[in-house]
């Protein structure tokens, strides 16, 4: 007779705060201590900055705000990202390392005493389902692709990860675009688990017949709009996208350069060829639209995209993932930082859409056309400060993750948002049309 044991919550919670905790000193386990605490680049925050934020933001939500009554919403102090932005985090009195780590474990520690004792199937929003715990697991893992980003922009020896897992080869060549026709179809989620307030609440949206990529702009097609002169030729270019070609002076994907007639390209250790069958990462959102001008199409909306990833048109069911509800594996998408690269377009043929497009969660953020607002109905919750205050013209919407990007932080309705000058982030896109 066969024996199930069935976790509660409050120990699968435990579980995975420890193995989020495990991925982060990963991470940073091959790194000096003079790497942890210099800013390697304006845009970044010092490592050890990271780390403390992470710590305090744990000790804010699950000791001090885990009552019911919201006191702060975010830690005052050095590690409050409000007071301070990245640009003079280096100049704070940030503790050491060691510090840093002690103060982690001690707030790890009281966090794991007393969640079995927490409710978790109260009528306090903030406990039930464990949503603040789901939050703070989430903030760990977003921190953990930040802390990439940063080691991508290294001062002094490349970063040389601990683990480096290899990618599948593609099993077969897609391209071309998918025709989805117009319609009412639904947009965001109303779980209170996991998600955050800007995915929610899941409403309905009318759009018009569109037609978008099967796959990712990859980079031989992308090497194609440099050779023919994408970066010289002003009418592919938004009037702010020109203005801010004009002032950087770029001419490549970032991490790009040439050498003896051929397109390098460096990812963390790595010095490689760039592979013409991979998605093109690191470009902003004016490199982005250029390129959807020059091919005669344009960005999808953030609808538009969520619709491709995780509509079925013919259930009118709308699914997590591309490929259904089931949790990300290794074997579904290039997610979960151990590759440390982007993957050649079709290495994980599971992770297509029931609309036919392939590679929507993982390898690379994708840009689209869309501004970062609210959702009609939308409610802060637990704080303004992760989503609200972002709202507006400023900021466009990115989707789907990256090869950094941790499985608990990522679904088809995820919204993440960035400045469209933005390259050091993992960020690729696809097209898409009027059909």
């Amino acid at each position: 007779m066969s024996v199930t044991t069935h976790r509660s919550v409050h120990d699968q919670l435990a579980e995975r705060l420890v193995e989020a905790r495990a991925r982060t000193l990963e991470l940073i386990r091959p790194l000096t201590s003079d790497d942890i605490r210099i800013q390697h680049d304006p845009l970044m925050s010092p490592i050890v900055w990271d780390l403390g934020h992470i710590a305090h933001f744990e000790e804010l939500w699950l000791t001090r705000n885990l009552d019911g009554e919201i006191k702060f919403v975010e830690m005052p102090g050095l590690f409050n990202p409000m007071e301070h932005p990245r640009n003079e985090r280096a100049t704070l009195a940030l503790p050491s390392l060691a510090q840093i780590l002690r103060l982690m474990a001690d707030i790890r520690g009281k966090v794991l005493e007393r969640l079995p004792k927490v409710d978790l199937a109260g009528g306090n929003p903030l406990l039930r389902h464990g949503f603040v715990y789901h939050m703070v697991l989430q903030h760990e893992y977003q921190h953990n692709e930040t802390i990439l980003q940063a080691l991508q922009l290294k001062q002094g020896e490349p970063y040389r990860p601990v683990e480096r897992r290899p990618l599948p080869e593609p099993s077969g060549a897609y391209g071309g675009m998918v025709r989805v026709d117009g319609g009412q179809v639904p947009v965001g989620t109303n779980d209170r688990s996991a998600a955050y307030d800007n995915e929610r609440p899941q409403h309905l949206e009318t759009i018009r017949p569109y037609r978008i990529d099967r796959v990712p702009v990859s980079n031989a097609d992308y090497m194609e709009f440099i050779e023919a002169g994408g970066y010289s030729r002003r009418e592919f270019w938004s009037q702010a996208g020109w203005r801010w070609l004009l002032d950087s002076g770029v001419s490549a994907p970032k991490y790009w350069f040439r050498q003896d007639g051929e397109w390098w390209t460096r990812v963390m250790d790595a010095t490689q060829l760039v592979a013409g069958n991979k998605p093109v990462c690191h470009v902003c959102y004016h490199e982005a639209e250029a390129y959807a001008r020059w091919v005669g199409k344009r960005l999808p909306t953030e609808t538009e995209w969520e619709t491709a990833a995780t509509w079925n048109p013919t259930t009118r069911v709308k699914s997590r993932f591309p490929w259904g509800n089931a949790p990300p594996t290794p074997d579904r998408a290039n997610l979960d930082q151990l590759a440390f690269d982007t993957a050649p377009l079709g290495a994980f043929p599971d992770n297509i859409s029931p609309l036919g497009c392939y590679g929507m969660i993982g390898d690379v953020w994708e840009w689209t056309s869309s501004d970062f607002r609210g959702y009609p109905g939308f409610r802060a919750f637990p704080y303004p400060e992760y989503s609200e205050e972002f709202f507006g013209l400023e900021y466009k919407v990115l989707r789907g993750g990256s090869w950094a990007t941790r499985p608990g932080a990522v679904r088809g309705t995820f919204r993440n948002w960035d400045y469209p000058i933005r390259r050091q982030i993992f960020s690729g896109f696809r097209c898409a049309a009027d059909a």
